[in-house]
């Protein structure tokens, strides 16, 4: 998709500036720098947006929306929390089934919370740093950036989590500055392949989402973590135990990376 912007671009450059033209005169040329503009402009805004939601590609540093491998691996993540009054809930499933996941936390609520966040590790789980604040980090100062970073990986250092610290973007939003930040700091960016409660639904309706999307080297997003998304945490053991009675095998992200 990027390629084909950049194409058309150059041909309504080519177009409008008129090559093989003899002498335009200025006011000629004015107006074909204001219909370049014009023109320009949506597919520069088109290409902006694609590169902001884009769950598989960034100009700079690694982004993994699944992995491919014929092994029946996926690793189940969860965004935001941890939060006292759920993530005991989320532990207590995957412990009475036998699963490990990934959990990726924001600072401000591990600050809030961090007996939640040690009772992760603890449990042999896989911390991810979601930023500090969960605000989109587009149109962000670098040292913003960079402070959400930093605050949000001291945090899980503090829960003794001692493993590779990867990144999922709040909203899966991201465009110059966060991977260039990520990039210089050795940090992977994960986003998800799976998304099946991405509004409030049914739990019956996420389940059937997640068996429809999946496939190996899958990496499935719920938000179990947040107070309205009861049918998210009712849907988990569901999701752990069709999955495994299919064959699938769970692990973290960074065991799943592992199997590239």
């Amino acid at each position: 998709m990027l390629d084909f912007i950049f194409v058309i671009s150059i041909w309504v450059v080519l177009v409008v500036v008129g090559l093989g033209v003899r002498k335009p005169n200025r006011s000629v040329l004015l107006k074909r720098a204001a219909l370049l503009g014009l023109v320009l402009a949506p597919l520069t805004l088109g290409a902006a947006w694609k590169l902001i939601n884009s769950r598989t590609f960034q100009l700079s540093g690694e982004i993994v929306s699944r992995v491919d491998t014929a092994e029946k691996v996926v690793a189940l993540t969860f965004d935001d929390g941890p939060t006292a009054a759920y993530t005991s809930q989320v532990l207590e499933i995957l412990r009475r089934s036998h699963t490990k996941a990934t959990f990726f936390v924001t600072g401000r609520e591990l600050e809030e919370n961090p007996a939640a966040g040690k009772q992760i590790v603890t449990e042999g789980h896989q911390l991810g740093n979601h930023s500090y604040s969960h605000e989109r980090m587009v149109g962000k100062s670098y040292q913003f950036v960079r402070s959400e970073l930093e605050r949000t990986d001291a945090l899980i250092k503090a829960t003794c989590y001692q493993g590779a610290i990867h990144f999922r973007p709040p909203f899966g939003k991201k465009l110059l500055v966060l991977p260039l930040a990520l990039s210089q700091r050795g940090q992977k960016t994960i986003t998800w392949d799976v998304e099946p409660d991405s509004s409030p639904q049914s739990a019956s309706m996420i389940v059937a989402k997640t068996l429809k999307r999946v496939r190996p080297g899958s990496i499935i997003l719920l938000h179990a973590m947040v107070s309205s998304r009861a049918t998210s945490r009712e849907a988990v053991p569901k999701i752990i135990r069709i999955l495994k009675e299919q064959g699938y095998r769970f692990v973290t992200v960074s065991e799943l990376l592992e199997t590239k």
